[in-house]
């Protein structure tokens, strides 16, 4: 849960939150999100996710597979809890300097500081209600 800002160092290494790091342990799977942006799971939340992928039938599911699976990267946190973050990963998302980590839910997500914030202004709080009901929330 929450939003962070923190910077991403020459070596694209980022520091998680120490709330964040003590849920995600020593290791992390990094992945191209839909969003724009690098989404990383724990390891059990990962297993789950790929599990729930799997399932998916083949034919329709491939490119999506792909998509993921082709971006995925295992990370290591350092003592310092920092992780480092893949170049292709960096491009895709337009990981820069300035990083907004945000909670969401089973994952943490990395984004451009510059894309979050559009991506808040653009927030159609309207539709957001409106899903919440069809999703029975």
């Amino acid at each position: 849960m929450g939003e962070y800002s923190h910077t991403l160092d020459s070596k694209n290494r980022l520091t998680l939150p120490s709330r964040m790091r003590e849920e995600m342990g020593d290791r992390a799977v990094l992945v191209k999100s839909i969003d724009r942006c690098v989404s990383v799971y724990n390891t059990d939340a990962w297993a789950a996710y790929t599990a729930k992928l799997e399932a998916l039938p083949a034919t329709e599911a491939r490119v999506l597979k792909r998509f993921i699976y082709s971006s995925a990267y295992e990370a290591e946190l350092d003592s310092q809890g920092r992780i480092l973050i893949p170049a292709s990963l960096c491009q895709y998302a337009g990981l820069e300097k300035n990083i907004k980590i945000i909670g969401a839910g089973d994952h943490v997500e990395l984004w451009n500081e510059s894309l979050w914030e559009e991506n808040l202004q653009a927030t159609d709080t309207a539709a957001m209600e409106t899903l919440m009901i069809k999703l029975g929330f």
